[in-house]
């Protein structure tokens, strides 16, 4: 046996005789951070990932018949993926053993690996975590390949980038994606009374939150469920003595450690709404410096740049229209750019599409006149298609005269047959649609004004006066 092998042999023994079994998580120390105090120890205690986790899903199946198989595990960061590997370590009574990637290398794989196979020797089953996957090159995931395939180690990875994009298809095809989700509103309060009650948590320091203490937290850690803890133990370090016994902690202790005042801001209340409409009105107004003022306090307010996304492609096709068609494809890369980067550069996005959607022209002719046909469409929904617009895939209904005198507008010039009626008669020569002076309507008006010209010019030609052109009143 070479000298490296006996100092390998001698570092499992070693591991082996530091943990109580297999697969545990390391004892509890009271001076960790709560965060890993709390870290759950059976799948029972584990908040978040319902879908996967819960009763009969699919995760939860194999934790309880004590299985385990080669997974990548893609989330944002704290939502308990070193948890669920550690949990499945110790279900299928296997070595945890973790790589970071962000400072390992070959080497180390190839380390972790040695000591993988002298563990199987053993009779020892090995999981081998790697965080942060994604930061691997090809060549660093090519190596755990033929150790996933024999067998030597159960490879599970953890990644905040779309594993399509950052992990190669040679490991994407021995090992299974599941997506992990943030804590909803719900999940994220579970947390928090677990924490304060917990004996591994702040149970000892009889804390009681404030009104709006418990929301504020929710919000500021958007569902990162490490943060979450993170912000409740700093701010906990502040909590005053309670007249009734105990410790309070107050908004004010919440916003000290968060480095921000917390604003009022309920996603349920008045103060909400009076945000997002400020910001709205500001967009609509062409203040594009007043929307990033509003904009930067629904942000420091804790709210969802992602809501103010959703309202920047609703002003894109209410207020801005037709003007600037752009706007649209500009709010959907913010929103984009968002999901696939993260907040840093995706709240600078969101806040160009503001700045963009504010200085855009203006126009709600869009907006009014598709308003006006989904209207006509509710008060007029049994008029008949005309015949000539109808199909006829069938040689009864052609003979029933389907889509006779129907005009291809590709046989005419400008693809244009001028003076054909697309309405039910009764509707013939409405209009719903009158472009603004303003954007890219200019151009629109321009179209509109040369195509109604080709209309009357037909018109004159093949039908009695008045009848193509003429506008019908109705309801």
């Amino acid at each position: 046996m070479s000298a490296n092998q006996t100092d390998l042999f001698a570092a499992i023994e070693q591991e082996q005789k530091d943990k109580e079994s297999l697969g545990n998580p390391e004892q509890i120390d009271d001076f960790a951070p709560l965060a890993s105090r709390l870290r759950p120890q059976s799948v029972d205690e584990y908040i978040g990932q319902s879908h996967l986790i819960a009763k009969g899903r699919p995760l939860r199946t194999i934790l309880d018949k004590g299985q385990c198989y080669s997974m990548v595990l893609w989330g944002p960061p704290g939502v308990g993926k070193t948890t669920l590997a550690l949990l499945f370590a110790k279900s299928c009574n296997a070595y945890f053993e973790q790589i970071p990637a962000v400072t390992s290398g070959i080497k180390d794989i190839r380390e972790a690996v040695d000591r993988a196979l002298l563990r199987k020797q053993r009779g020892v089953k090995t999981l081998l975590f790697v965080d942060e996957v994604h930061r691997f090159n090809k060549t660093q995931q090519d190596a755990f390949l033929p150790h996933i395939e024999n067998g030597t180690i159960t490879f599970i990875g953890a990644t905040t980038e779309n594993p399509s994009f950052s992990l190669n298809s040679a490991l994407l095809s021995r090992a299974r994606v599941y997506v992990l989700q943030k804590l909803n509103e719900e999940e994220s309060k579970s947390l928090i009374h677990y924490a304060l009650n917990s004996e591994r948590g702040l149970k000892k320091e009889d804390i009681h939150l404030a009104d709006g203490v418990e929301k504020a937290i929710v919000d500021l850690a958007g569902g990162d469920a490490r943060y979450l803890l993170n912000i409740l133990e700093m701010a906990s370090d502040l909590a005053a003595p309670y007249k009734e016994g105990g410790k309070i902690l107050t908004l004010a202790m919440v916003g000290a450690v968060a480095g921000r005042k917390l604003i009022n801001y309920d996603k349920n209340g008045d103060a909400y709404y009076e945000l997002i409409s400020a910001f709205h009105k500001s967009v609509r107004g062409s203040a594009a410096d007043a929307a990033l003022y509003w904009y930067s306090r629904i942000l420091e307010a804790g709210g969802d740049p992602l809501y103010v996304a959703r309202r920047l492609l609703a002003i894109a096709t209410e207020d801005i229209g037709l003007a600037d068609p752009r706007a649209m494809t500009v709010c959907l890369n913010a929103w984009d750019i968002f999901e696939r980067v993260g907040p840093a550069e995706g709240e600078r996005a969101i806040a160009e599409a503001t700045v963009y959607c504010a200085l855009a022209p203006k126009s709600n002719h869009l907006y009014e006149a598709f308003g006006k046909a989904r209207e006509d469409a509710k008060n007029h929904g049994d008029l008949e298609v005309p015949i000539y617009l109808r199909n006829a895939p069938t040689k009864l209904m052609e003979d029933m005269g389907y889509k006779k005198g129907y005009r291809y507008a590709h046989d005419f010039e400008g693809a244009y047959a001028a003076g054909e009626s697309f309405f039910p008669e009764e509707l013939t020569g409405t209009v719903y649609y009158h472009p603004s002076d303003r954007g890219a309507e200019v151009t629109y008006t321009k179209k509109i004004e040369y195509l109604r010209q080709r209309d009357a010019a037909e018109q004159d030609k093949r039908y009695p006066a008045g009848f193509i052109g003429k506008k019908v009143s109705h309801s």
